[in-house]
């Protein structure tokens, strides 16, 4: 069973809280503040009960040493701004800045750790590496608190190993993701459709086999759409692909009940990314251009099939939804999900970004959960080391 930071009284306490900020920066001001937003909850309600609050998160891959331009900077003064009050940053993460720092604040006070991808020991799968920088961060702290979802299925020091050496806690987001994704592995209510997309597609690959004995239908469009056309012998021009994956397409294909994996049947097209694009059938693909968005027809297709569901899962948009031209079939998708009787989750931090970047409001979904990966891993029932090191 897993504790939670209720079973705990923290006051006074040095409480280290691995949140998970990988959020998007624009120049060094944070595009998506989503996964911030969803911090709060857990951050607010320990220094509310007077807890020492040390956050610590990483932030894109800056490949095991300082770079600046992956410093949380940005992130903590978005985080100070929401807080209204400001955050310090330490200069390191486990070294005598850090130290100082979280020896200065007061209960109810607030302090972050620069990237923790900073050190590469964080990251290593040499067990007794991530163990000694795990042995660092515990230093810091009196209580141990996951409250980053998107992270928990990596077997990192700040995510698993730090957990092992200190009292810990699940944080609020982490129990609200596993409470939602849980609907997803247990008693579905059916239909059960899943709606696929996105740039990223290697990780979809894996999931597809635990999808496919569990979904009544999957609807697959975004660059994940490009393998499995390639497999029924059509012609993608110079869209994203990886030829290794066309083999896996067709075997998903082959093992899928006839008519449950649906593809798009026109995109929407062009030389490159820019321009109004142009709507041609799926099968008719410029040899020159390349698809950025499923079609109206398959849009409109793929939002009737919606409304007809009771559950939904919804992981990656349906193109390149960060340019107008391209942003209708992630629209269309989305939109159907507001007005639908479904329980939806919206899975990974790309698919929600994109909801937040059209408009819409996450209380329209079922839930909009912060972890892509994550949550793909959770609802194919492995064993996510984060939540293990929980239970443990």
């Amino acid at each position: 069973m897993i504790k939670t930071i209720d079973d705990f009284a923290v006051e006074g306490l040095r409480v280290l809280v691995r949140t998970d900020l990988n959020v998007p920066l624009d120049g060094d001001r944070v595009a998506d503040d989503g996964r911030i937003r969803a911090s709060l909850p857990t951050l607010t309600g320990l220094m509310t009960r007077g807890a020492r609050v040390i956050v610590c998160a990483h932030l894109g891959r800056p490949g095991g040493k300082p770079d600046p331009r992956y410093s949380m900077a940005p992130v903590a003064a978005r985080l100070g701004e929401l807080l209204g009050r400001p955050v310090e940053l330490t200069a390191d993460t486990t070294g005598p800045a850090a130290c100082a720092a979280v020896a200065a604040v007061r209960p109810g006070g607030l302090v972050m750790l620069e990237n923790l991808r900073f050190n590469a020991a964080e990251t290593s799968k040499d067990d007794e590496q991530r163990g000694a920088f795990a042995d660092q961060l515990a230093e810091l702290a009196d209580l141990y608190v996951s409250d980053g979802f998107g992270a928990v299925h990596r077997k990192h020091a700040s995510v698993y190993d730090v957990a092992l050496r200190r009292p810990h806690a699940a944080g609020y987001l982490v129990q609200a993701e596993v409470d939602a994704l849980s609907r997803l592995t247990a008693n579905i209510r059916r239909p059960y459709l899943v709606a696929l997309g996105g740039a990223k597609v290697a990780d979809k690959f894996d999931a597809f086999d635990s999808l496919i004995a569990a979904a009544d239908r999957i609807l697959v469009g975004g660059a994940m759409a490009f393998p499995f056309l390639v497999a029924r012998g059509v012609k993608v021009g110079t869209s994203l692909l990886e030829a290794s994956q066309v083999a896996a397409a067709a075997e998903l294909l082959r093992r899928a009940v006839p008519g449950q994996i649906e593809l798009p049947s026109d995109v929407v097209v062009a030389p490159e990314p820019g321009g109004s694009g142009t709507v041609v059938a799926a099968d008719a693909i410029p040899v020159d251009q390349m698809a950025l968005d499923i079609g109206p027809q398959t849009a409109a297709r793929f939002a009737s099939a919606l409304f007809t569901a009771q559950t939904v899962f919804w992981n990656g948009p349906m193109g390149m939804f960060e340019r107008e031209p391209y942003a209708g079939g992630t629209r269309a998708v989305a939109q159907a999900l507001t007005h639908g009787e479904a329980f939806t989750v919206i899975g990974g931090g790309d698919t929600g970004a994109a909801i937040r970047a059209l408009g819409f409001a996450e209380g329209a979904f079922g839930y909009v959960s912060t972890g892509g990966g994550a949550s793909l891993e959770f609802i194919q029932g492995k064993t996510l080391p984060g939540l293990a090191a929980l239970e443990a």
